[in-house]
């Protein structure tokens, strides 16, 4: 009896990536890096495909390439591709989720060049619903770069 009441509640818990989405949803909206006051990068977070799919859109003034991020479940886990302006589309896969936020590993990607630098890790730090912290770091044939922060604040 005590065994199938914990199988009940562990059937009832949310999966890690429906939790893990549920937090990314609070991004929603318009956002710009704190440092560029001048409004030249957008980053517009919305959903799409009935609410399974956020997207998140660098928009730059005057137009110019941009890149996506789709966010989207794979089975238990959470799956992040990124569209890059150079052509290659590296998916990240959800490898931590604390209080502070989720972090994103590489896990495969598409028109790859080995030697093309790519994202390879993503960190959205969402301790402060107002004032998110976005940060990756790219790998090329030389390794891995150095982490870049963003700080989000609404335009």
């Amino acid at each position: 009896m005590i065994a199938a009441a914990a199988l009940l509640l562990v059937a009832a818990a949310p999966a890690p990536a429906a939790t893990a989405f549920d937090q990314l949803k609070q991004l929603v909206g318009r956002w710009r890096p704190a440092d560029r006051a001048d409004g030249s990068l957008t980053i517009h977070f919305y959903l799409t495909a009935g609410g399974t799919v956020l997207v998140e859109s660098w928009e730059r003034a005057g137009g110019g390439p941009h890149s996506l991020t789709l966010y989207h479940r794979d089975g238990d886990t959470l799956i992040a591709t990124h569209y890059c302006p150079q052509g290659n589309q590296p998916r990240l896969a959800l490898a931590g989720r604390d209080a502070q936020g989720l972090h994103f590993t590489f896990r495969d990607a598409t028109d790859l060049d080995p030697a093309e630098s790519h994202q390879h890790d993503l960190w959205l730090d969402l301790t402060d619903p107002n004032h998110p912290v976005r940060a990756e770091v790219y790998s090329s044939g030389k390794g891995l770069g150095a982490q870049e922060r963003l700080y989000l604040v609404r335009p």
